[in-house]
């Protein structure tokens, strides 16, 4: 029970101390902050995110934030840029350089070679006095009190800090550029809300067998289209013209009702005029109108002719629900 305790004084511990660090970032936001933003934002080139040892890994996470919300950033290790990977700065772009001390010696390195080339100087520090906040046209200062390790040494608040401090700067640019849940998904059209705002009915209806009776077809012909389309229901035409639809749950109905169901044709089966569902319909909409009406299957139509069928189950297998 006593090692229990501990463990759970330890967290928590850990935690209040990222949390003072993350509250205490609040005073950061002065102008400095807003130069920053509007450089960013002004800027006619990407953002370079650098840094070294648990640094640039807090970089690497930036850098994905700021490409998903509409800012384009790439990611250079600082050891990297000094032995070639310079060269994936252009004389446009803004570089941010993440550091606690501002004193490692890549840092020392780098932080000239970018004024050399004109480069403007965004300084994520945690220490205001340091040779990279004397090197940065802007500081952002990230400065902790303690880390939250008890030996005050593993980057844990400070890295929190760095971290927070990118998030800030990256939905401040997000704001500023009006970036919209649509242009977020434009950037994430793998994710569950790309999917839910561009797949259409027909990405995903054409995989499908395409069932189909005629409405004189007799019921052991029908019960074997079912079966063999594995979609839990056929379309009934007649002409070519879509008139109704039958589900399995039709057929265990017809079953229970109809000792003789074999004598029946698919015109005493079937829904009459069931709902359809355009091809060019986003899944979303299918998934709205199969909940609305409490059915999981759809007939897909285009220009009225009857192409297909969407199931509930193909919308779930895509993480759209």
């Amino acid at each position: 029970m006593k090692v229990n305790n501990k463990i759970k004084k330890s967290a928590k511990t850990a935690i209040e101390h990222e949390f003072t660090a993350i509250k205490k970032l609040s005073h950061s936001i002065d102008d400095r902050f807003v130069k920053a933003v509007e450089l960013i934002y002004h800027s006619k080139g990407r953002v370079i995110v650098t840094g070294i040892g648990k640094s640039a890994i807090i970089a690497q996470k930036i850098v994905a934030t700021l490409n998903s919300t509409g800012t384009p950033a790439v990611f250079m290790h600082a050891a990297d840029a000094i032995h070639g990977d310079l060269g994936i700065v252009r004389k446009e772009d803004v570089v941010i350089m993440l550091s606690k001390s501002g004193e490692t010696p890549e840092i020392k390195v780098l932080a000239p070679l970018l004024k050399i080339r004109y480069n403007k100087l965004i300084a994520i520090v945690g220490n205001t006095s340091s040779y990279l906040a004397r090197q940065a046209d802007i500081v952002l200062d990230v400065t902790v009190e303690k880390e939250a390790c008890p030996n005050n040494l593993v980057p844990t608040s400070s890295t929190t800090a760095q971290l927070v401090m990118g998030d800030a700067l990256a939905i401040s640019l997000l704001e500023l550029h009006g970036f919209t849940a649509k242009d977020f998904a434009k950037v994430h059209p793998g994710g569950s809300l790309g999917k839910r705002m561009f797949l259409r009915v027909e990405d995903l209806a054409i995989n499908n067998e395409v069932p189909k009776v005629d409405i004189n077809e007799d019921m052991n012909n029908v019960i074997l289209e079912i079966s063999s389309k594995r979609l839990g229901a056929t379309a009934v035409l007649d002409d070519d013209k879509l008139v109704g639809i039958i589900t399995d749950g039709d057929l265990r109905r017809m079953i229970q009702d109809h000792s003789d169901y074999f004598k029946l044709k698919a015109a005493d089966t079937m829904t009459v005029n069931p709902r359809t569902i355009n091809h060019d319909a986003l899944l979303v909409d299918a998934l709205s109108l199969m909940r609305e009406n409490n059915i999981t299957q759809l007939p897909v139509v285009k220009d009225t002719i009857y192409i297909g069928v969407i199931h509930l189950h193909d919308i779930l297998r895509e993480g759209i629900f």
